[in-house]
């Protein structure tokens, strides 16, 4: 009898090492493939015309390791590039509409100009450490990000100028009703002079960021930390603050906020600079 349930025990344990063996394969099956070699690319560029940029539009690039390379302004349109690495990577000015950077390595990346309309972003590594040094986030001064998805921690980023409009930076995935990370972190990042149209930060942690001048007509602000922020100058026409933290937030020479909505909900208003 012991020596039959002992059997039965090391069949099951064999079972479940097999099971796991199929799972893991099935799974590293699923992962995309890249139809490109780094080494194709980086020649490629190379020989780039400044005229006629590289037209990796529509391939799969994932998982690739693009650190410190030059893309020179090239076409990464509907491109697959998740889990690929960009730390240092130059991507000013390259078209990167509907691609998906979904688990990508941005640190130090300068995206500077780039075009990111309706690109998601989910989860990528911002950060060399759990420091989270600000020196290490990527930075999208001047880019399109229009309708971009994203699900990050990118504090300390630089989107000094850029278009936001309609991007979904909310801890919801749009049409799923439920919380797929816990906040957006946009601690200290620089939205002077941008664009943000509509754009969704519901929830997200926005303290200590800069909104100097920026256009927040329509912007869904509701239930966000916006403790120490700057607003001065900003236009909040229409904006949505509905139990938002305003602790300490710099509201000098705010237009609109006659007209922003839930303001009688938000925290800390009496604390705000006006």
């Amino acid at each position: 009898m012991q020596i039959a349930a002992r059997a039965t025990r090391i069949l099951l344990t064999l079972a479940a090492a097999v099971t796991l063996a199929v799972t893991a394969l099935a799974a590293e099956d699923d992962k995309p493939k890249a139809d490109m070699t780094v080494r194709e690319i980086a020649s490629a560029l190379f020989k780039v015309n400044p005229d006629a940029p590289v037209d990796l539009s529509k391939h799969t690039l994932a998982y690739l390791d693009f650190s410190g390379l030059d893309f020179k302004g090239a076409k990464l349109a509907h491109a697959d590039l998740y889990g690929a690495d960009f730390t240092g990577a130059n991507l000013r000015g390259t078209d990167l509409t509907h691609t998906r950077l979904d688990r990508a390595v941005l640190i130090r990346a300068d995206l500077s100009g780039a075009n990111l309309s309706g690109a998601t972003m989910r989860r990528p590594t911002v950060y060399t450490d759990l420091g989270n040094n600000p020196a290490d986030a990527p930075r999208f001064s001047g880019a399109n990000l229009t309708g971009v998805r994203a699900m990050a921690n990118l504090s300390g980023a630089d989107f000094h100028g850029a278009d936001l409009s309609g991007a979904n930076f909310s801890a919801h995935e749009a049409g799923q009703g439920k919380a797929t990370l816990a906040a957006n972190v946009f601690t200290g990042c620089d939205f002077a002079r941008a664009i943000l149209h509509a754009t969704n930060f519901e929830g997200a942690k926005l303290t200590f960021a800069r909104f100097a001048g920026a256009d927040l007509k329509g912007a869904n602000l509701s239930h966000t930390d916006l403790s120490r922020a700057d607003f001065s100058g900003a236009d909040l026409s229409g904006a949505d603050l509905t139990g938002a933290d305003l602790d300490s937030a710099n509201l000098l020479g705010v237009k609109g906020l006659d007209t922003v909505k839930g303001l009688a909900t938000a925290l800390n208003f009496d604390r705000t600079i006006r």
